[in-house]
């Protein structure tokens, strides 16, 4: 298990370290991916953490798919059980789904984040310096929290009146 877990905080190094270029971080995604295969785990345990790994380190669509045929070749030279064509198209279609799924978690995490912040200047023109609490408040609201407090602040008369449950 330590070796995953190793393996999953570099993938999370390598991505902070290649924010800004993204031929080194195909380098370090295909460098991972090799030590998953060389690690000689089952099948479900490499696409487990390749999945992972996938998620946090995303390329453009061609370093993808150059990545995706070295990992295929990889795969035929490697001594594993045989993968069809139907379970690799599964694993592409789970792929797929997964940076989806980030993508839509990562609008909603962004429009969170812009909402708060927004609020946060709002508040802070209207009623002055904001306390740390309040700040903390923001940062950990849903969207539907920050769009009732925001409709509050045209009549709230102090910053108490903008957190006031309805």
């Amino acid at each position: 298990m330590t070796d995953a877990v190793a393996l999953v905080t570099a993938a999370h190094l390598f991505t902070r370290q290649t924010k800004a270029d993204p031929e080194q971080r195909y380098a370090a995604k295909w460098r991972l991916a090799k030590l998953l295969y060389e690690r000689k785990w089952d099948k479900q345990r490499i696409i487990d953490l390749f999945s992972v790994i996938d998620w946090l380190m995303r390329l453009p669509t061609e370093l993808e798919k150059r990545l995706m045929h070295e990992v295929y070749t990889l795969e035929r030279n490697v001594t594993m059980p045989y993968v069809t064509s139907a379970e690799r198209f599964g694993i592409e279609k789970g792929l797929l789904q997964g940076r989806q799924e980030g993508r839509q978690e990562g609008r909603q995490e962004g429009r969170q984040e812009g909402e708060a912040t927004l609020l946060q200047s709002l508040l802070a023109r209207r009623f002055g310096t904001l306390p740390d609490a309040v700040r903390a408040r923001l940062a950990g609201a849903t969207v539907e929290q920050l769009e009732s407090w925001a409709l509050k602040i045209l009549d709230a008369k102090s910053l108490d009146d903008v957190f006031e449950p309805n």
